[in-house]
């Protein structure tokens, strides 16, 4: 895994996805959540004063809550209209269909959407502060597919801010699975901030373990974390990932 550590990781993440699009990738995979929000305003503003075309590129997000419809406002096919898409020029926007009456049947068809539209040329991660990636909690299996998750009660209480009360945020969500995920060329996983240090460690320098979801990025052919300072204060070679950037061929 490379890790990358800087004091702006947005510029980072920013530079892989254009890299990508510009080199003619067709799909790209889209987080929410807090960690990307910087990476797409970079990229609004690459798009906005720098030319950089999203027009052919087809995107495919990690999840959705079960009981959300689109239109309200903490469904994450309305965060990511408001947050990124509705200010470029991509293509086809899929998700989960979290309305769906049966979502295992969802479930199943959205992992067949990815397959027909992919593969996924470059994901956009972020890190729970448990270590998982998409909705895929700890004990996940690290080769599982899109698949209804019950979230963990950590997890929702992260996620309590976005909503007004405890109480109204959904239980359950349907996300690509680990397995999923991995089918994607080129993952990109952005942590920031001390509350993602004791992840981040897990990921890159624990165990290969469903304890820690995120670790399942040590298997990918090309996976790359880009964190700052903050993020990366409990890697242990932190050092050495610092050089290898410095020195990167």
């Amino acid at each position: 895994m490379e890790v990358v550590i800087v004091d702006r990781p947005e510029l980072v993440m920013a530079d892989i996805v254009e890299n990508a699009v510009r080199g003619g990738a067709k799909t790209i995979g889209l987080a929410t959540g807090s960690s990307p929000l910087a990476t797409y305003d970079e990229l609004i503003r690459r798009h906005r004063d720098e030319g950089l075309s999203f027009a052919g590129v087809n995107a495919v997000l990690l999840d959705e809550y079960v009981g959300l419809p689109t239109t309200h406002p903490e469904s994450y096919a309305r965060f990511i209209r408001d947050k990124f898409t509705d200010h470029i020029d991509i293509g086809d926007v899929h998700l989960p269909d979290g309305m769906a009456p049966d979502s295992r049947v969802a479930a199943d068809a959205y992992d067949a959407l990815i397959a027909r539209v992919g593969p996924v040329d470059v994901q956009i991660l972020g890190i729970g502060s448990n270590g998982h990636i998409g909705f895929n909690e700890p004990s996940s299996s690290l080769v599982s597919r899109t698949r209804i998750k019950t979230l963990t009660e950590k997890t929702c209480q992260d996620n309590a801010r976005f909503f007004d009360s405890f109480d109204e945020v959904p239980m359950h969500v349907i996300t690509q699975g680990l397995g999923t995920i991995c089918d994607a060329k080129h993952l990109i996983l952005v942590a920031t901030g001390a509350g993602k240090s004791a992840a981040v460690a897990a990921a890159v320098e624990g165990p290969l373990s469903a304890a820690c979801p995120a670790s399942v990025l040590q298997l990918h052919r090309h996976a790359t974390m880009v964190v700052d300072e903050a993020a990366a204060a409990d890697l242990k070679d932190a050092d050495y990932y610092r050089y290898v950037w410095d020195n990167k061929p």
